[in-house]
């Protein structure tokens, strides 16, 4: 189970990619329920994004949930610096965080897992005392994702069972971009097929062609909105939980 702590917040006027938040603390395990008022917090098995193991492992567990910025699931992967404004604890540089999972609460932007928050302090006696706050001003932006000596994966979902369905996580996207969509190549047509967005970043198709399944992913950025199409097909006998190389990275 991963838990989190709230971050608040409002747009900095002028301002295009920094957010000035508010952090709400809730330092104790047994004050974090599911969807409960009294604490507002939100704690996930699987995650609301599909990465299972991935949405609390990346990053080495620096991990957050959002709200806003949660955009239908198209957030999820997203990546983000975030700093807090207590010049006598607080580290300049802040957290670096990957957004795995969906949690709001009253005019939340940000969630932080514990490792991610402890991060906000400029050493472990500065993070103990952010701990005590409770409440703590923040700001964030958006960040390039970094992922050294990864290609990007395609993680076939838990739930897939070959050959009738499929469906697929992508991972390790390098860079600040969007998937937008993903499409898998039917060879008796020769033509690209949508796959549907479940929910988060999970892709499915129904009964899906025979033999290797190539993909080919929609991502959008700054510059612009194009197709990425992977390098190595999905073999013929592939199972439910397992990651395969695309072959390919952005940068």
């Amino acid at each position: 189970m991963i838990c989190f702590f709230f971050l608040q917040s409002n747009k900095i006027p002028g301002s295009a990619c920094i957010v000035m938040n508010v952090l709400h603390l809730f330092s104790k395990a047994s004050e974090l329920k599911v969807n409960v008022d009294k604490s507002k917090a939100f704690c996930s098995r699987g995650g609301a994004c599909g990465f299972g193991e991935y949405g609390r492992t990346v990053n080495d567990g620096s991990v957050a949930a959002v709200s806003r910025l949660w955009r239908n699931g198209t957030g999820c992967g997203a990546c983000y610096q975030a700093r807090c404004k207590l010049e006598q604890y607080c580290d300049e540089e802040g957290t670096y965080v990957v957004v795995t999972d969906y949690g709001e609460g009253d005019r939340t932007d940000f969630v932080l897992s514990p490792r991610a928050y402890k991060k906000l302090g400029r050493n472990d006696e500065a993070a103990a005392e952010l701990f005590k706050y409770g409440v703590v001003d923040i700001e964030y932006r958006r960040v390039p994702c970094r992922y050294e000596g990864y290609n990007i994966v395609f993680k076939v979902h838990e739930r897939s069972k070959n050959p009738e369905y499929f469906a697929v996580v992508i991972l390790y996207v390098n860079g600040a971009y969007d998937v937008t969509a993903v499409q898998l190549w039917q060879e008796d047509c020769q033509e690209w097929t949508e796959m549907r967005r479940v929910y988060g970043a999970v892709f499915d198709y129904a009964n899906p062609p025979s033999g290797e399944i190539n993909l080919r992913f929609q991502v959008s950025g700054s510059a612009g909105i194009y197709w990425v199409q992977s390098q190595n097909a999905i073999p013929s006998d592939w199972t439910a939980g397992a990651a395969y190389d695309s072959q390919v990275q952005l940068t």
